[in-house]
């Protein structure tokens, strides 16, 4: 919309300190009459008189008349009920030089904001284009993350079933196909990140950071090829909460691909936070992998738990490998806030997925180069950690 005003007599005007002075603005809708734009002489007035009072003369060459024609036009319509008093300040903003805000223990970068503007954290709820702003979005309060490619997209449907309105959905695709899942009514409402050939941990260290997902109390950090008959999320909760879990899994079938005593299903209890076999595993029946341990295949963290995991978390070892044996640094006591939920146990099926894509190199299948990857990430997690403790052991003793 634009707008006409006698702009030299409305400039005149507001060169001086205490000036009323009658000026008019001509909607350029209505080109055949000039409008009192706030619908009487008195409230022009009352602005007149606001104007000079809030815009001394020293920045009165700042104030762009075609601009206050415009915005008390717009105000006007919106609130037939509009003063300088209650909205001038909408139009025009004090100098820079007379606001001095610094605030030290606000986000770092974020020191010269009011605190009371400052969104230090997010969510992943989802918005809708039209809503009306006091109108409630859905808040689910837990979250589930899946790596999937679209070729295991029945076993995923199948875990997704088991994952009540609760919980906010993330897809990580790493084959690239994201529009294909729309044949699942539950994939509206799911998001959806695509990068080819990434991994979980790769993901999830860009795109879960703490503050991201904070609303959440407890984040399911997946694969893909997991059975879960035997398995509901709801009730997996309870028992996490029962028990004090901070870092958790459910208990594996032990028939299919089962790498680690800890992690096995047992039937006779509902959460273990101890191996029973120890022969020749640990030092320490306390320490992992005997107790404080769960496999990165399928973690639930709670959301403390999470926020110290991510930080541990490397951005060039991409695999994960290394990590289980360092979850147990994130809570204390780890034998008491780690353990397997037995009573929602899940199958591993192992069957082909992110470590298959790709092509042979040097006439080695792909899954035997993510295999050597994944070893050598593991060598590489261990040696940092234990020059990080070194060098933290160094700088305290002096």
């Amino acid at each position: 919309m634009r707008m006409n005003s006698n702009i030299s007599s409305l400039n005149a005007a507001m060169a001086m300190e205490t000036s009323i002075f009658p000026f008019t603005c001509m909607n350029s809708l209505f080109p055949s009459q000039q409008l009192w734009i706030l619908g009487s002489r008195e409230l022009i007035f009352s602005f007149q008189v606001e104007l000079a009072r809030h815009v001394p003369n020293p920045y009165s060459e700042r104030i762009d008349p075609l601009f206050f024609c415009e915005q008390i036009f717009l105000n006007s319509i919106q609130d037939p009920l509009f003063t300088s008093e209650t909205k001038y300040a909408n139009l025009v903003s004090k100098p820079k030089e007379s606001i001095k805000i610094y605030v030290p223990t606000n986000p770092r970068g974020a020191e010269s904001l009011p605190p009371g503007i400052i969104e230090s954290q997010s969510d992943l709820y989802l918005h809708g284009l039209r809503r009306n702003l006091t109108e409630l979005v859905a808040k689910p309060k837990y979250l589930l993350v899946l790596t999937v490619g679209y070729l295991q997209k029945a076993i995923v449907d199948d875990i997704i079933s088991k994952f009540s309105e609760n919980f906010s959905f993330v897809l990580l695709h790493y084959d690239g196909k994201t529009s294909e899942w729309d044949e699942f009514e539950w994939s509206q409402r799911a998001i959806h990140v695509s990068i080819r050939r990434q991994t979980k941990w790769w993901y999830a260290k860009r795109f879960l950071h703490p503050d991201i997902i904070a609303p959440y109390e407890y984040i399911f950090l997946w694969d893909e090829d997991l059975g879960v008959e035997n398995f509901n999320a709801e009730e997996y909760i309870k028992l996490a909460r029962k028990y004090g879990l901070e870092i958790s899994q459910p208990g594996l079938d032990p028939k299919n691909f089962l790498q680690w005593s800890m992690t096995e299903r047992r039937d006779d209890v509902e959460v273990h936070k101890e191996t029973v076999d120890r022969t020749g595993w640990c030092r320490d029946p306390h320490l992992p992998p005997c107790a404080g341990f769960v496999e990165i295949m399928a973690p639930v963290f709670s959301r403390e738990s999470w926020r110290c995991v991510w930080h541990m978390i490397q951005n060039d070892l991409v695999h994960g490998w290394g990590l289980d044996l360092s979850l147990q640094r994130c809570v204390k006591p780890a034998h008491e806030k780690i353990g397997v939920v037995d009573a929602q146990w899940i199958e591993h099926k192992g069957v082909p997925s992110l470590g298959d894509q790709g092509k042979a190199i040097d006439g080695k299948a792909p899954w035997k180069g993510v295999r050597a990857r994944c070893f050598a990430e593991w060598k590489e997690f261990d040696r940092r950690m234990w020059k990080a403790e070194q060098e933290h052991l160094n700088l305290t003793m002096h």
